[in-house]
């Protein structure tokens, strides 16, 4: 009987590995730990203010000051007239730029890996990659400075005989303006992630093939595309979660009142309403809002490559 007792208080062959790896290397836990304890206190910490989507904030009376409201700022997204408006745009745009902006970099790197002229190669790819080092805020000046009713494409138009077209002030040019935008500036980018992972392919598999008598397209779909799969499933998922968190630089800089109709989304409705009508507790409501659904669509998207998928050809978050 006591020798039961003492098997059942044993601490397990599991734990007792853990903890005498810990006592080994404690060193370089000790090193770590400065880090972490950072990491807690600016990742995790500024957490408490979620409190703030449950409170009536006062500025004076301090966030443990002030009142508690329950789920009122919520309610008041959800009645909000606009809310079917704004989850609209929000979506609309956040799905648009994965459909377009998502496949362009898979295309430009499957393409510059067929290319073998090595300058010519180095060349596009420099070119597509200089966009990502170019600030938003400038990126929305050129195209104000091209498609602004006496910008440059205008000009041409009138030169051409046909009438200006009122491109920022239209909300139906808009949704165009900014995926065409964000693609620009972000495939070259991405693109270079997918070479990387080109590179991880065994040349001698695409050797194999040619004496097997596979065609261009063959090798392509059969070993090029699978052997970046993990690479595009992980991006993938993490691209998901920008769905609902649309760039809110990009559209805050683009949009006016006149395009509100098609432009105006969740993150800019939350700035207007939130920080400079100074509702705090609105803002946050909806941020948690849109860190719920982008959660949802994460994990969701991990949980079906995952099963779907195949160790070999897709990778997972955890």
């Amino acid at each position: 009987m006591p020798e039961r007792l003492v098997r059942k208080k044993a601490v397990p062959s599991k734990w007792r590995d853990i903890i005498s790896y810990v006592r080994r290397y404690y060193s370089l836990y000790l090193m770590v730990l400065p880090g972490l304890v950072g990491f807690l206190i600016f990742g995790y910490g500024p957490m408490v203010g979620l409190l703030l989507a449950f409170k009536d904030y006062d500025l004076l009376s301090g966030l443990w000051g002030s009142p508690w409201v329950g789920l009122r700022w919520f309610q008041g997204f959800f009645e909000d007239p606009f809310f079917f408006r704004l989850v609209r745009n929000t979506f609309l745009l956040g799905t648009l730029s994965l459909l377009f902006g998502f496949p362009m970099p898979i295309i430009l790197a499957l393409l510059l890996n067929e290319v073998r002229v090595t300058w010519f190669k180095r060349l596009v790819q420099s070119i597509s990659f200089l966009p990502f080092f170019i600030a938003t805020v400038v990126v929305v000046g050129m195209i104000h400075m091209m498609f602004s009713t006496d910008g440059v494409i205008n000009r041409v138009l009138v030169e051409n005989g046909t009438e200006r077209v009122n491109f920022l002030g239209s909300p139906g040019w808009f949704r165009p303006l900014y995926i065409g935008s964000e693609v620009w500036q972000f495939t070259g980018y991405f693109a270079i992630l997918y070479l990387a992972a080109l590179t991880r392919i065994d040349p001698h598999l695409y050797e194999a093939a040619m004496m097997d008598g596979a065609s261009r397209w063959h090798r392509l779909w059969y070993i090029t595309f699978p052997g970046i799969m993990p690479t595009i499933s992980v991006l993938f998922i993490l691209s998901l979660a920008r769905v609902v968190s649309v760039g809110f630089e990009r559209v805050f800089l683009l949009y006016n009142p006149a395009t509100y109709e098609t432009a105006d989304v969740i993150a800019t409705y939350v700035y207007r309403r939130g920080i400079i009508g100074r509702n705090f507790g609105y803002a946050t409501a909806v941020g948690i809002f849109n860190a719920v659904i982008a959660l949802v669509l994460t994990v969701g998207a991990n949980t079906i490559l995952r099963r779907v998928g195949s160790e070999e050809t897709t990778a997972t978050l955890w």
